[in-house]
């Protein structure tokens, strides 16, 4: 904690106390003022000196931008960013509050929750030479910010300078799109949602993105540091890992009185593509959990919006035991008063109205969540096409995903040693080489996209016993590598996590109940015993014969199962579920940020298709019209499913 403050809840902060800690800024502001006379060489903006720690930074008001921040805390001095043109440019607000965002839980629960801190000394590094030292720094930054070319970089920069060791780090600042002093949310109106599909050539054949993850300017250090990293203090290579090159990382936000954890990684045959894919997926997820980068104000009940509305029953709601075992939970009812937000359907061409808890799935304002969304349909891309596309084929995914499990269809089994991918083969051979058998099924239900589900599971079936994934996309290699990447990074640590938590999920595995959270879905099934529940899949009394991959393609008129171009692969998607019946609608989640990146977020909707969900009291699959007459609609039952022909297992979804 800072050398000068201690965190003390249930206090208000001593007018004496805040008096002290000031005075003690002042005097260094002036000693800093004065070496700053000696050693710079040209014009400068003045040095506005603060101390780190001691408010909250989310609450606390906005500070000034004409000035350079000089921020305190313990034996670190930060300086920066430079002063800019543009509210969108990064501030002193910027950085106090991304500094706050990777402190410790304890520090953030005393800052966040706490009424006060108390001065316990004067800062004990407010030494001449201190001053001399960051006029120093400051004088180069000046310097260096000058050049001609000291623009070229996505985001400002921050210095950071150890007055024990007297090393200078640097890193990128992301701008905080929520800071109340240059952030510049734009409002959320029906006419902004509007989407045009403009052409998007595809960078090189057999891939679905209009550029390489490389060609993107990425500050990795911008997003993973500790001391501002926009999405957390570090990220961790996997380097147990004996198949993929993983790497994870992870965000704290707060959610009424507790910080809720967010885990972000990439999965990739290298560390340095793993570190990168792991980025975009932590912006993608931060994009995702409410609205930052938009002003939202739409507050209406459906009966007052009409047709032209997202139905929050078509996109399912929870059993009406929920409710009554959950009161806090209000249920949604068709004249109540909700937030909303724009939408645009593809179908239609035109802007709906959105449930903005089915836009964003931690929008704040816990009385509105009538369900807990997740992040099911949201997708980045560097295209607006590319990112719809990706959002798309996640919603078909899952969707035919939880129709076969819950209704426990004998899928047909996919040969992998058909793959056209060396390294796909590859890869099935090195899981076997751990103790796990690869298998692959054809998971179409209701539309031609290839859509494929992959188990893991392990030969002696002991510990560690099954794990699952899944992929979707127009190319049938694509979909069978991306459900292949997912089990065969989860597979080679389920033994290890299984034992550790042996006894919890044994007891997960005799009361369902206690299924609650994301990861005790996939968790639980590498309890032996739980494999009872995939047997309708692994063990068919009479299975059909196993397909090649190529057998999944979906040829479009010309027998081209794609196009160079991303726009004419998604409008053909779009138009297999709009054909169905369905409405495509998409939410731009885009933050300033990855805009600064030439990136694009959104949220893909299709209302009444089966969503997932996470929790065994939370099934909302389990209580859709679309989870009963689906697979008789699709050819593959020759009736409705009843409530006992429903799989009574939660789904192993990760």
């Amino acid at each position: 904690m800072h050398a000068e403050t201690v965190a003390r809840p249930g206090r208000a902060d001593p007018p004496r106390e805040a008096a002290a800690r000031a005075e003690s800024a002042r005097r260094f502001a002036g000693a800093l003022r004065e070496a700053l006379e000696e050693v710079r060489t040209g014009p400068a903006p003045a040095p506005a000196v603060g101390a780190l720690g001691v408010r909250d930074a989310y609450t606390a008001p906005a500070a000034s931008r004409e000035h350079v921040p000089v921020r305190l805390y313990g034996r670190q001095v930060l300086v920066g960013p430079w002063p800019a043109a543009g509210r969108d440019a990064g501030c002193g607000t910027c950085l106090e509050r991304r500094w706050q965002g990777v402190r410790s839980v304890p520090l953030r629960e005393g800052l966040e929750l706490g009424s006060g801190t108390r001065s316990v000394a004067p800062w004990p590094y407010a030494t001449p030479f201190a001053a001399t030292a960051v006029a120093a720094l400051m004088a180069a930054v000046a310097e260096e910010a000058a050049r001609p070319d000291a623009d070229g970089a996505p985001y400002p920069e921050v210095h950071l300078l150890d007055l024990d060791a007297m090393t200078v780090r640097r890193h990128p600042l992301v701008p905080d799109p929520e800071c109340p002093a240059c952030g510049a949310p734009g409002p959320d109106t029906a006419e902004g949602a509007a989407l045009t599909l403009r052409p998007a050539p595809k960078y090189r054949p057999g891939a679905f993105r209009v550029r390489r993850v490389e060609d993107y300017r990425l500050p990795v250090d911008a997003f993973a540091n500790p001391h501002w990293g926009a999405l957390g203090p570090s990220v961790i290579c996997d380097v147990a890992s004996t198949t993929t090159s993983a790497t994870v990382g992870c965000f704290s936000t707060r959610s009424g009185a507790y910080l809720r954890e967010t885990f972000w990684g990439g999965h990739a045959d290298s560390y340095a593509h793993s570190l990168r894919i792991g980025v975009l997926e932590g912006l993608e997820r931060y994009a995702g959990m409410r609205a930052r980068g938009r002003t939202t104000g739409l507050v209406a009940s459906l009966d007052d919006l009409g047709p032209d509305a997202v139905d929050p029953r078509l996109t399912g709601l929870y059993s009406e035991d929920f409710y009554r075992a959950n009161p806090r939970v209000r249920p949604f009812t068709p004249d109540r008063e909700i937030p909303w937000v724009w939408g645009w359907s593809l179908r239609d061409a035109r802007p709906r109205p959105v449930p903005e808890i089915l836009a964003y799935y931690h929008a704040p304002g816990l009385e509105n969540r009538f369900v807990q969304e997740s992040s099911n349909g949201c997708a980045s891309g560097g295209s607006p096409e590319e990112a719809v596309y990706f959002g798309l084929m996640e919603v078909v995914e899952r969707d035919a995903f939880l129709l076969a499990w819950y209704g426990q269809v004998p899928l047909t089994e996919i040969d992998p040693a058909t793959s056209a991918r060396p390294g796909t083969r590859h890869m099935v051979d090195r899981l076997a080489m751990y103790g796990y058998r690869a298998r692959f099924f054809d998971t179409r239900v209701s539309f031609p996209v290839p859509v494929v589900t992959a188990v893991a599971e392990r030969l002696d079936g002991g510990i560690g016993r099954m794990c699952f994934g899944a992929g979707a996309g127009l190319d049938p290699e694509s979909a069978l590598d991306s459900a292949l990447c997912e089990i065969a990074t989860d597979s080679v640590n389920l033994v290890g996590r299984t034992r550790r938590d042996e006894t919890r999920l044994r007891a997960l595995a005799q009361d369902f109940d206690q299924v609650t959270s994301l990861h005790d879905h996939p968790l639980v099934y590498g309890v032996p015993e739980m494999g009872a529940h995939a047997d309708f899949l692994l063990r068919q009394p009479d299975p059909r014969p196993a397909v090649d991959v190529a057998g999944l393609r979906w040829p479009d008129a010309t027998g081209a199962a794609v196009s160079p171009d991303l726009r004419e692969d998604l409008l053909r998607a779009v138009g297999a579920v709009t054909d169905a019946g369905f409405d495509v609608v998409v939410v731009d989640q885009t933050l300033p940020e990855q805009r600064a990146l030439g990136l694009h977020t959104v949220k893909v909707l299709v209302p009444g298709l089966v969503p997932i969900d996470f929790g065994w009291s939370r099934q909302r699959a389990r209580h859709l019209p679309r989870t009963r007459t689906a697979l008789r609609e699709a050819g593959l039952r020759g009736t409705d499913l009843t409530a006992d022909g429903l799989n009574p297992a939660p789904h192993p979804f990760p």
